[in-house]
């Protein structure tokens, strides 16, 4: 009993999933709510599960697609009245795991809460601080930046000299491929929506060119204008019209790695792509891909990643949103394009 009256009680901020949607997120989609307050003391005995502080909340594209009412997919539908789900760095508060104790730092799929339990672990990782930023671990070592190494070097396929284009090129995603390409020795061109993100790509991520394709009329002209010789390779985070300009601008036995269709306004209502005859007359492939297809090559990720991390041959922009109540608008604003690299929620202090 006395035992008992030792166990601290937190408050439990979260970020409820109101209920399921149709086209583009709004913030009255989530509500902020403090929830019941939760006792830090260690799960059931047996149940190998975990309790978490979350630090760092990760806010990604694919996570609309579980706003919808449609179970046919790689990842169930998010449940109406329960904490949105996502990757996110936490630090071990209590644990029935040996695997990760008290203390650990841990990266993975946690609630967006304060406090989490973790009863599902084999997506969760350890991770060592160290001279790197623990939010690293959703962006430039997570899901995001994972996803940009595999679809690059295994998806892509590319060549030293090669002509390659990538959309949302200052997004989470984007900004690395086009790291990783130019460090491959190839001729790299960046499109975003702002005169702010054109600079950021040409002058801090080395991008070698450029544009805003809010600023250009005919998309197929312009890229055209920057790839005079064809595109070899097209990295495509938006579909849509850019997709359908560069099947136009590809050239024999160009590669397409679909990863997103942010310019979707409605997944319940996809547009369809008028260009697709390209694929044959070019012998183009195009291929989607998730990251998760890949998953064996994690360790050779983290350890090329780093490296360049380290030897300052790459860097990744952030932008960051204090505290929970932020997350709503920091979710919204993805489909918006307001933000300036990864978007990371900060819920507590490391």
């Amino acid at each position: 009993m006395e035992e008992e009256c030792l166990v601290q009680v937190e408050e439990n901020k979260q970020v409820i999933f109101r209920g399921f949607i149709e086209g583009t997120p709004k913030e009255t989609d989530l509500q902020v709510v403090v929830g019941k307050k939760i006792e830090l003391k260690a799960p059931p005995k047996a149940s190998g599960a975990f309790l978490v502080k979350n630090l760092y909340l990760s806010c990604d594209p694919y996570m609309r697609g579980r706003m919808r009412d449609f179970h046919d997919s790689y990842l169930p539908p998010f449940l109406p009245g329960q904490p949105l789900q996502g990757f996110g760095v936490s630090k071990v508060v209590n644990s029935d795991n040996p695997n990760f104790k008290p203390g650990d730092f841990i990266s993975g799929i946690t609630g967006w809460e304060e406090y989490s339990l973790i009863r599902t672990t084999e997506l969760s990782r350890k991770i060592k601080p160290n001279d790197i930023p623990l939010s690293y671990h959703v962006g430039l070592l997570g899901m995001p930046g994972f996803t940009a190494y595999a679809g690059f070097y295994e998806v892509c396929s590319p060549k030293k000299g090669e002509s390659v284009l990538v959309s949302a090129a200052s997004g989470a995603v984007g900004q690395l491929v086009g790291q990783l390409a130019k460090l491959h020795g190839c001729y790299v061109v960046g499109s975003c929506g702002s005169s702010q993100k054109v600079e950021l790509l040409r002058n801090k991520l080395g991008f070698d060119e450029a544009f805003n394709y809010k600023e250009e009329p005919d998309l197929g002209a312009a890229l055209k204008r920057y790839f005079p010789q064809g595109i070899d390779i097209y990295f495509d985070n938006v579909g849509g019209d850019m997709l359908d300009a560069a099947l136009v601008n590809m050239k024999i036995h160009g590669r397409i790695a679909v990863c997103g269709m942010v310019s979707e306004k409605n997944l319940s209502d996809p547009q369809g792509i008028r260009n697709v005859y390209n694929l044959i007359t070019k012998r183009i492939r195009m291929q989607g891909f998730l990251q998760s297809d890949y998953i064996h090559l994690f360790s050779r990720f983290l350890e090329h990643v780093i490296s360049y991390y380290k030897q300052g041959k790459i860097v990744y922009i952030e932008d960051m949103n204090e505290g929970l109540e932020s997350a709503p608008s920091a979710f919204v604003g993805l489909f918006l394009g307001e933000n300036v690299g990864k978007q990371v929620i900060r819920v507590a202090h490391e």
